[in-house]
């Protein structure tokens, strides 16, 4: 990973990935949100009102549709959304995609745990705390097809 476009990257272009996921995310919710109203319009429209606001309904379905996105995407790819705009990828140490069960382990502490990312500011190697305790990296890559690294070149 020591080639120019696979080098680590650094906290701020992880953290506007990270915003623009967030935005993928509330997008889909609300997609989501859009739709059922719909169909409970379409259903009973003469008893049709709008919900109530839920927070733990609210709560529970971002957690759940930001780690399907980000496990879906990471171990397709390597690549959200946020990832592809700022030419980022997750991959493992050996330059490799990381696979379903790291990809949706790592999904799990980003979300619950996102302040771990703030770790990539002090530490040496630009990894946060996901990616010392999964043993992955968050390269620059701008090349559309994920390009293996060999490790020590």
């Amino acid at each position: 990973m020591s080639t120019p476009a696979h080098r680590a990257a650094g906290i701020v272009t992880r953290g506007l990935a990270a915003g623009i996921d967030l935005a993928v995310v509330l997008a889909v919710m609300g997609g989501i949100y859009v739709g059922v109203l719909f169909l409970r319009l379409l259903f009973s429209p003469q008893e049709f009102s709008f919900p109530d606001a839920n927070a733990v309904l609210s709560v529970t379905l971002f957690i759940g549709v930001s780690m399907l996105y980000l496990t879906a995407c990471w171990a397709v790819s390597g690549r959200t959304v946020g990832a592809v705009t700022m030419g980022l990828r997750v991959v493992s140490r050996n330059g490799e995609l990381i696979g379903w069960l790291r990809a949706l382990l790592r999904a799990v502490l980003c979300v619950m745990f996102g302040f771990g990312l703030f770790w990539a500011a002090v530490d040496g190697r630009r990894r946060s705390l996901q990616d010392i305790l999964l043993r992955t990296a968050v390269v620059y890559d701008w090349d559309p097809d994920l390009h293996a690294v060999e490790p020590g070149t």
